[in-house]
């Protein structure tokens, strides 16, 4: 399969233009960015052409990934499933339920495959557990907590516009709620939401299987504090979230292995396109209840 990477920033770099070289079964054709220099650096960096124009990147593979901001990224993603390029995006899918619907809507229609990056799902030892969890009957409660220092210690996105607008909720929520919806169900409703300090939010959800849970999500935790934990209860106990043993390279690589098994069995993965638009359209609820307006 031959796949284009749309974006420069540090995540391409950090990230996907790496697991892209180093899938075996993959051949990374090119770079397209905002930026013409930028693009041409990485491109040198790992060998491949780059592109001026997104359209010819599109005409020349199988497949794309994004590693753009979530508004510009469900542009691209509906134009490249039109196109009749699978792909592989971030989270938030889009910063909209209107913007997430049209890249659903494209993939349908394309008849495309799609993943979406959930970090948690990709690594070994989180997605066996969630896989475990999601088979044990009668969890009561659950509490999350995704807590990064993005904007407190030095990270590489902190000068990120899209996380300066949307803060911790649109960035880590997704995080949180790819681990909690499988195991506990869909979420019916957001019974609460509150401001914590900086850009921290607090959410409490109803879900379909009849439990609730809690999340904490930040951007601005202080350093020492930062880190993800997630805690299930129920009738089996007490099960927490396992640390991962891998980063975000082998967990991408994976995931484009993921689409690569999506494309050619024609089985949509867990996490596609249609579950982010779910994720999206929750985030969007907790963002109406956390600025006044009705859950």
């Amino acid at each position: 399969m031959r796949i284009g990477l749309l974006g420069t920033g540090p995540w391409a770099r950090a990230a996907h233009a790496p697991a892209l070289s180093l899938h075996e079964e993959l051949d990374f054709a090119g770079v397209w960015g905002r930026r013409p220099d930028a693009a041409r650096d990485l491109a040198a960096r790992h060998g491949v052409r780059a592109y001026d124009d997104v359209d010819a990147l599109l005409s020349d593979v199988d497949a794309v990934a994004v590693a753009l901001p979530p508004d510009v990224q469900a542009g691209l993603a509906a134009r490249a499933a039109r196109a009749g390029c699978h792909l592989l995006l971030d989270k938030p899918l889009a910063p909209t339920v209107e913007q997430g619907r049209s890249v659903v809507e494209a993939v349908r229609e394309s008849a495309v495959a799609s993943v979406v990056f959930f970090t948690a799902r990709f690594q070994p030892e989180p997605e066996a557990w969630i896989a475990e969890q999601a088979a044990v009957r009668g969890w009561f409660t659950a509490r999350a907590q995704w807590l990064g220092a993005v904007f407190t210690g030095d990270s590489p996105f902190a000068a990120s516009p899209w996380r300066r607008e949307k803060g911790a909720l649109w960035d880590v929520g997704p995080h949180a709620l790819s681990v909690l919806l499988p195991v506990l169900g869909d979420a019916r409703r957001v019974t609460a939401a509150a401001h914590g300090p900086g850009d921290t939010v607090h959410l409490v959800l109803d879900h379909v299987g009849g439990a609730s849970s809690t999340l904490t999500l930040s951007l601005t935790a202080p350093p020492a504090a930062a880190g993800a934990a997630v805690e299930l209860r129920g009738e089996a106990g007490v099960a927490v979230l396992p640390d991962s043993s891998e980063g975000a390279v082998p967990a991408l690589v994976r995931a484009a292995g993921a689409l690569l098994t999506a494309a050619r069995t024609g089985r949509p993965h867990p996490c596609d396109a249609a579950f982010a638009l779910r994720v999206t359209e929750i985030l969007a609820t907790a963002e109406a209840a956390l600025n006044g307006r009705a859950l």
